[in-house]
């Protein structure tokens, strides 16, 4: 193990104690492929599940394995139409497990998130049984304002481009706290608690994951 990994593991297992005080489970993974093999343990099949646009769990393979198993998926992107993405969006909140990443999670054990629409922090907060966390170490920071530079600086403007926005960060590659009408932060959570004991499953994994 390289020195960075075995510091990642030193630093996940302190997160680990700062999600637990905070009424949240936590695991820390090595790799993509025990990550995503805890996530599956973690639903069983027939489960309803639904996820919010995150690279991370697309990166680590999450996304291939539920898909190939009998889960009920409620998937936004088969909507055609405005209502039917709403109607799908309504159905997500009632889900038995919701898939996602956070932006930034500090060392402490709180999430940080930025949201554009806001479903994927309202399923977070509240409304799907579960929800299951994957985020690479490359997440982790060391405090909630340090999460929040670290959305602006590094996670949205390579997340403006993947989504072809028009917003100044997309253009320049630097936050301008802009008002633009493809405004990815519009809303700022952080989940500083979990009121229900083990809702909320964080997947800490030793490499890099999303933006």
């Amino acid at each position: 193990m390289s020195f960075v990994k075995q510091a990642n593991a030193n630093t996940a297992a302190t997160i680990l104690a700062g999600l637990k005080k905070r009424n949240m489970e936590g695991w820390f993974c090595e790799t993509c492929e025990e990550a995503v093999q805890k996530a599956l343990e973690l639903m069983p099949e027939g489960s309803v599940l639904s996820w919010g646009g995150s690279m991370s769990i697309q990166e680590c393979g999450l996304m291939d394995a539920v898909k190939s198993r009998s889960y009920t998926l409620i998937d936004r992107a088969a909507a055609t139409t405005p209502e039917e993405k709403r109607e799908l969006y309504a159905k997500a909140v009632l889900a038995d497990y919701y898939l996602m990443s956070t932006n930034a999670i500090t060392t402490d054990g709180e999430l940080v998130n930025i949201d554009g629409l806001g479903n994927r922090v309202a399923c977070l907060c509240y409304g799907p049984s579960n929800i299951i966390i994957v985020a690479g170490m490359n997440k982790v920071v060391h405090s909630v304002q340090a999460g929040i530079d670290r959305i602006r600086t590094k996670a949205a403007p390579p997340n403006t481009v993947r989504l072809n926005l028009d917003t100044p960060c997309a253009k320049k590659g630097i936050c301008q706290d802009c008002f633009s009408p493809d405004c990815i932060c519009s809303q700022i959570v952080v989940t500083r608690r979990n009121k229900i004991p083990g809702r909320i499953k964080v997947l800490l994994v030793n490499e890099d994951l999303g933006f």
